[in-house]
């Protein structure tokens, strides 16, 4: 009986694409071929699960203010860093200045933001309002539940296990400090203690 074999074993003489039968192959060559094989389908689910969970975070998020985009991020970053200029939030959010100038005046107009000279007083530093934050904080609450919704068929012991597993790949994708904001730009900080991006910056 043979099977269709993708190109996990060229280094060993096979050609992309031909048809051979699993007998064919040495107990290494098995060994590697499941191994390949499992780790593309690992990568493949973490890929549809991730696209899957950012389109309801997003979907989620984008009902606790009236314009979407960035702007639930921006809500979220503001509250967690206050006093941060527009130039910071524009680097986080990847935006360009005069965007993240009109997201501001947005949410500034909504009630939700404030400007105030900064210390240096040569910049506008961004702070939540009281309806800011409670937007905010109802905004992170909510995320957290769909959140929850998708580890329910994972039991205590495995949620765990996954917590750490997470933590590990969240320190691997990370660059620098500023993508580390950027990843987190949606952060429920308050619940994320101690959080994994600042644990491994001060190691």
């Amino acid at each position: 009986m043979s099977g269709y074999f993708p190109n996990v074993l060229k280094k060993n003489g096979y050609a992309c694409g031909i048809q051979i039968s699993p007998f064919d192959l040495t107990i290494c060559e098995r060994s590697i071929l499941f191994c390949t094989m499992s780790l593309a389908r690992t990568a493949n689910l973490l890929g549809a699960i991730a696209l899957g969970l950012s389109d309801n975070i997003l979907d989620t998020a984008e009902r606790h203010v009236a314009h979407g985009g960035c702007t639930p991020a921006a809500l979220c970053v503001i509250g967690h860093e206050p006093s941060q200029s527009i130039d910071f939030l524009a680097r986080v959010l990847g935006m360009s200045h005069p965007g993240a100038v009109r997201l501001v005046d947005r949410l500034e107009a909504d009630g939700l933001i404030l400007r105030r000279a900064s210390k240096e007083g040569r910049t506008v530093a961004l702070h939540l309002t009281v309806s800011g934050r409670k937007r905010r904080m109802k905004l992170l609450a909510d995320r957290r539940t769909t959140l929850q919704q998708a580890m329910k068929l994972l039991s205590r012991c495995e949620r765990a296990q996954l917590g750490g597993l997470l933590e590990k790949m969240l320190i691997g994708i990370k660059r620098d400090s500023l993508h580390a904001y950027t990843i987190c730009r949606l952060c429920e900080d308050a619940v994320c203690a101690p959080c994994p991006m600042t644990a491994a910056a001060e190691k």
